[in-house]
């Protein structure tokens, strides 16, 4: 199984959406520092988590989530009562 996950940094100013088989594995290297783009945001906690059969499946969402209206929609279910 294939999770979609979402996190965010400790500052509650930078999400990073990712795809993985072990969420919990994959959070500990996004701390560690061995992922790349996420380096300089961290340390992360995971917001969300939504689980698929396949990896294409899995894949299709994330890049939704990484989309402008994706993004919107994650603002929507996660920031909308700091906006208000």
């Amino acid at each position: 199984m294939y999770h979609v996950y979402i996190l965010l940094n400790e500052a509650k100013t930078r999400t990073y959406t990712g795809v993985a088989d072990d969420v919990n594995k994959r959070l500990a290297l996004h701390n560690a520092g061995r992922v790349k783009a996420s380096r300089p945001y961290r340390p992360y906690n995971i917001i969300h988590t939504e689980g698929f059969g396949t990896l294409k499946e899995a894949r299709q969402k994330e890049k939704f989530y990484k989309s402008t209206t994706g993004r919107r929609r994650i603002k929507e279910m996660f920031f909308s009562s700091q906006l208000a």
